[in-house]
């Protein structure tokens, strides 16, 4: 296919979002041509080839979010599309439990919230609950989603990777955004010139849209998921097992996954980044970010803001795996530390914050008007959200 640098819509970022956006796009404008633009070497490198893989039901999420309106249709939309392409899933479910008498309000709050939701969700028992998993520990009762599912998200990517090229759309990796210069997009593989420029860079949007007048008073702001594997002779989990979150923040808490492939891992952590891509190291190490970060992490630390000295405290002793393991260990009747060995490939969550109340954006976010749209707050449950998220994004183009 030939490089096409005027195309009718230029997509920054070939992330689950990004690539559903296209796919989208084509299916209500077929005679539009469509650029992706991703600035690593393959599609998914990021939060989307490096999230849990979990297909979440919907009852996190208060009524009028938008996560709650698109995260149980998302969930059936990605388990149809799993079942029609063949793809491997894991209709484990998940229990969230109770770890004491005070964490009871926070389930009632969670099932009430599915309730709301049409979400499809049981309060049961402990003696329940033990019958779907016998290792778990919940204090009385437990809330189980039958529909919670786990899927291998690169696998899921490079499906729809292949829908992109059959649908005709290109898809040029290797290019990474650099500035706006008039209605010209400036990249590592030369200039565009698009008839509508769609923003959904993950940890760079707000930097993006930045330079077409949006995301005035929002800035990225990563935290860190660590995943901790159990080795393949230990620990064996049936079920998903979750506590209750603190709903203060968008955290879910650590909680044992069973990915799609049967192995069980502890994860993610959100431990406060110190640059966009902190993955390992000083891997990527950029010092203008750190600066930039810290200042925003000082500022919350003094405010306290949705309690986070206690979260950033509680969360950068998780580097180490006898305290992830201990801490994962009150959900369960016996853990041992031995089973837990291997680090998993670590993500980052780009989470967005609004930096004149210092609170995080709990919703998905996206501004835009008649030539640029921007997606900047696309966290957990982007994935699962995913498809009918990307039909809203275009129905809010439209409007535009």
């Amino acid at each position: 296919m030939s490089l096409n640098k005027c195309p009718d819509f230029l997509i920054i970022g070939a992330g689950i979002v990004g690539l559903t956006i296209a796919l989208e796009l084509k299916k209500q404008f077929s005679d539009s041509s469509i650029t992706i633009l991703e600035k690593e070497v393959q599609p998914g490198a990021h939060a989307s080839g490096r999230n849990s893989g979990v297909l979440h039901a919907g009852f996190y999420y208060t009524a009028d979010s938008l996560k709650a309106q698109l995260c149980r249709d998302g969930n059936l939309a990605w388990r149809q599309y799993c079942k029609e392409k063949k793809l491997t899933i894991n209709q484990c479910g998940k229990l969230v439990i109770a770890r004491n008498e005070n964490e009871l309000k926070g389930l009632d709050e969670l099932y009430k919230r599915g309730h709301i939701n049409n979400v499809e969700l049981e309060m049961i028992s402990a003696k329940q609950a033990a019958e779907i998993e016998s290792q778990m520990y919940t204090y009385e009762r437990a809330l189980w989603s039958p529909t919670t599912a786990t899927v291998n998200p690169m696998e899921v990517v490079q499906s729809i990777q292949q829908d992109i090229a059959e649908a005709g759309i290109s898809l040029l990796n290797d290019t990474a955004y650099i500035e706006r210069v008039n209605n010209r997009v400036i990249t590592s593989n030369g200039e565009f010139e698009a008839g509508y420029i769609i923003n959904a860079a993950g940890l760079y949007a707000d930097k993006i849209a930045k330079d077409y007048g949006f995301s005035q008073d929002f800035k990225i702001l990563p935290f860190k998921g660590l995943y901790l594997y159990a080795n393949d002779d230990g620990l064996k989990l049936k079920t998903n097992i979750y506590p209750v979150p603190d709903l203060r923040n968008p955290f879910l808490g650590v909680h044992f996954t069973v990915t799609a492939e049967n192995k069980t891992k502890i994860g993610p952590t959100a431990i406060p980044a110190f640059w966009r891509e902190n993955y390992v190291g000083l891997e990527q190490f950029n010092l203008k970010e750190m600066i930039d970060i810290l200042g925003i992490d000082a500022s919350l630390f003094v405010a306290n803001n949705f309690g986070f000295r206690k979260l950033a405290f509680n969360e950068m002793q998780k580097y180490s795996k006898k305290k992830l393991v201990k801490l994962a260990g009150t959900l369960l009747k016996n853990i041992d530390q031995n089973d837990f060995k291997q680090w998993g490939k670590p993500g980052i969550r780009a989470q967005l914050i609004n930096i004149k109340t210092k609170e995080l954006e709990m919703d998905f976010k996206f501004e835009g008007d008649d030539k640029s749209f921007h997606v900047l707050n696309a966290v957990s449950p982007a994935f699962t959200c995913a498809l009918p998220f990307s039909e809203l994004l275009v129905s809010e183009m439209n409007i535009r």
